[in-house]
């Protein structure tokens, strides 16, 4: 592996396997949202999404959280909250998160696993569901704290949220603003597993290292496409989009090497995923 300075806003390592690990590293305000950390984190994400030697990228939090929500400052600073309110009344969102919004995840071409490590709230909460699989330590808090901080459901959570687990969950979870733990969040169908935090990474990684073994990557984007895109279209529409794409995906090299490959059991060789 390959990683930034420890003392960077953000951590970037490769496994020979072709998985980018994306580290939030502040673990001293437990990776709270910050200008700081969101150039660095954008800047990690573009790497991996143009190295072709990458085929899935994995997203956690340094220390003891994912991402605990936008840094609001040290606890003593609480007595300057209402100036500096006023003061962010005069910035666009992007001078305070960053100039994108949390789902440009789900516009990249590549898989995107979120291994929340600790407390996942707030903007951390929002970034963990845009990404496409989730999976949580045991003992982790989430929750979408909004309305306790006087917010609206912030950076799209109203739209991904719902779509995971329903209207009357998402009600509750946006409306209450209350912190659950992973295992609640395993049932409610918001991450895939529950791990021993011991094991987590270990967990997320033998799960992206298989998808990049024996997933044509050039099959998995355009079924990411075809996922968040069907999100906002008709049945009707999502399925003649599906056949022209079939058309489109069975010429290319992709489709023989995955039936030879199964039929000679063997694991694939797909092509790596390029700019066309």
């Amino acid at each position: 592996m390959s990683a930034a300075d420890a003392d960077d806003a953000v951590l970037y390592e490769v496994t020979p396997s072709g998985v980018a690990i994306v580290t939030l590293n502040r673990p001293d305000r437990l990776n709270a949202w910050g200008p700081d950390m969101a150039g660095p984190f954008y800047a990690a994400i573009d790497r991996a999404e143009q190295d072709p030697a990458i085929k899935v990228i994995v997203i956690t939090g340094r220390g003891r959280a994912f991402c605990a929500g936008a840094h609001l400052g040290a606890p003593g600073s609480a007595g300057r909250v209402g100036e500096s309110l006023e003061s962010a009344g005069g910035k666009s969102v992007a001078d305070l998160v960053g100039e994108r919004p949390p789902h440009f995840v789900t516009e990249l071409r590549k898989p995107v696993i979120a291994a929340i490590n600790g407390p996942c709230v707030g903007i951390g909460f929002t970034q963990a569901l845009m990404c496409d699989v989730r999976f949580a330590a045991a003992g982790a808090k989430l929750g979408a704290v909004f309305a306790r901080r006087g917010l609206i459901a912030e950076f799209g959570v109203s739209w991904i949220l719902p779509r995971l687990v329903g209207w009357g969950v998402a009600l509750d979870l946006l409306l209450s603003g209350r912190t659950f733990l992973a295992d609640e969040a395993a049932r409610l169908g918001l991450v895939k597993e529950v791990v021993p935090p011991e094991d987590l990474l270990g967990r997320v990684l033998e799960y992206a290292e298989d998808i990049a073994g024996y997933c044509s990557p050039t099959a998995m984007a355009v079924i990411k496409r075809q996922a968040y895109g069907d999100a906002t279209r008709d049945v009707v529409t999502a399925t003649a989009d599906a056949e022209a794409l079939m058309w489109e995906a069975l010429p290319r090299p992709d489709v023989l090497e995955g039936i030879v490959s199964f039929l000679q059991k063997r694991p694939p060789q797909f092509p790596s995923l390029t700019d066309a």
